[in-house]
């Protein structure tokens, strides 16, 4: 006499999502398993009796589905853990400055200043100053420079503070261009969450994901 486990659960012999419906069901299954196992057992054909090797099949599909949810609640606790110590770590940079991917230069009475990535060390690299709408006001060459963080200092004191400037990094090495990743300085004002996402208030860049921060001051 055999015992077809799957049919306890047929979800459970198919792709990812139906083992997350297994997991879920784990504790009803493996009642369900045993209370018809032993029906079985109970009710067998005394000429045809269930083997051991039936027996040890079907105890181990059980077992294997009863680790997948002690598994899963695991992750889960450990994903709450995660997102309680992000919520911390982000409570404690409001007031501080944040660098986030974008390419606003941050300015002050004494001019601005931005920072940037570069992929790979430059012979050259310069720095174009621009308005919101893309005219070049101001172009600085800070020639070489290494790969990894590096800022710069606009001594401008033409703009006031609350300019809406921007820049863009040019930068090469001999005749090859370097990639630039540049980065925009802004005040944390606030934290929230959004469903999951954990997210930063900014004061002039507005909300951003708190995964995106590269830096903090």
């Amino acid at each position: 006499m055999s015992f077809d486990y799957t049919t306890l659960n047929p979800t459970s012999s198919s792709t990812s999502g139906a083992a997350n419906s297994a997991v879920s069901a784990a504790q009803k299954t493996q009642d369900t398993f045993l209370t018809m196992l032993m029906a079985q057992m109970k009710n067998q054909d005394p000429l045809n009796p269930m083997d051991n090797s039936q027996v040890t099949s079907q105890m181990a599909q059980i077992q294997t589905v009863s680790g997948l949810s002690t598994l899963n609640d695991s992750i889960n606790a450990l994903g709450n853990q995660f997102t309680q110590m992000q919520t911390l770590q982000s409570l404690s940079l409001v007031g501080h400055d944040v660098l986030v991917p974008g390419n606003r230069v941050e300015t002050s009475s004494t001019g601005g200043t931005g920072s940037f990535d570069l992929a790979g060390a430059a012979d050259h690299v310069k720095v174009d100053i621009m308005t919101a709408a893309g005219t070049v006001v101001d172009s600085m060459q800070l020639g070489a420079m290494g790969a990894g963080r590096n800022s710069f200092d606009w001594p401008n004191k033409s703009y006031g503070t609350d300019a809406n400037l921007t820049y863009r990094v040019t930068a090469t090495s001999g005749t090859a261009p370097v990639a630039a990743t540049t980065y925009s300085q802004d005040k944390v004002t606030a934290v929230n969450t959004n469903g999951t996402t954990l997210q930063l208030e900014l004061a002039n860049l507005g909300t951003v994901n708190y995964s995106t921060v590269v830096a903090a001051n």
